[in-house]
């Protein structure tokens, strides 16, 4: 999947705003994440950090010179760097658990940075909802047009270095499934 700039702008506005619940896709794809840290910290700081991307995805032009991090929450600079000694401890821990996982290695920033391009084809998702059906759990939600198997470290390594300690998926659901997790949210439904 390309993505253009008119679907970062609508990435960015679910992220900030929320979803609007009539322009769900038939199917999504979840990420059960399990979580050493609040929900709405964890929830804040990946949100804030996809948002800058996604930012960067629609202001920069990729060509040559690196893309700027000053706008990245510097723990997530700190965190993709070569020797991450500064990051804070939930982001150290959740570096090492994707490495355990992930014999690729570390994300470098710029590379990273590099699938918020609009004319990158690598980033298989796009950004639909975080939900938090249990106490020390989230789902991410993410368009991936139907697809089982996408391009998502990106996404894992975001996921994890915010402060996840354990994550499995992607899974594809129904929208309904999602719907219900929504609706709950909403509603301050405990689970």
């Amino acid at each position: 999947m390309i993505h253009d700039v008119a679907s970062l702008e609508a990435e960015i506005q679910r992220l900030r705003e929320g979803v609007d619940a009539s322009l769900v896709p038939p199917v999504l794809s979840r990420f059960v994440v399990e979580l050493e840290r609040e929900a709405g910290e964890y929830s804040d700081e990946l949100k804030k950090v996809l948002d800058a991307a996604l930012n960067l995805g629609i202001t920069e032009d990729f060509e040559g010179e690196d893309v700027p991090v000053d706008t990245l929450s510097p723990w997530f600079v700190e965190v993709s760097s070569e020797a991450p000694t500064k990051a804070p401890p939930p982001a150290l821990r959740g570096r090492s658990q994707y490495l355990s996982h992930i014999t690729s290695g570390p994300w470098q920033l710029q590379d990273w940075l590099y699938r918020f391009c609009p004319e990158e084809e690598s980033r298989g998702w796009a950004w639909w909802d975080l939900t938090s059906p249990a106490a020390g759990v989230v789902h991410i939600w993410v368009d991936s047009w139907g697809e089982d198997f996408f391009g998502c470290d990106d996404l894992r390594w975001l996921a994890y270095t915010a402060g996840a300690s354990r994550l499995s998926g992607p899974e594809l659901h129904n929208a309904e499934r999602w719907l219900q997790e929504h609706r709950a949210d909403e509603n301050g439904d405990a689970r």
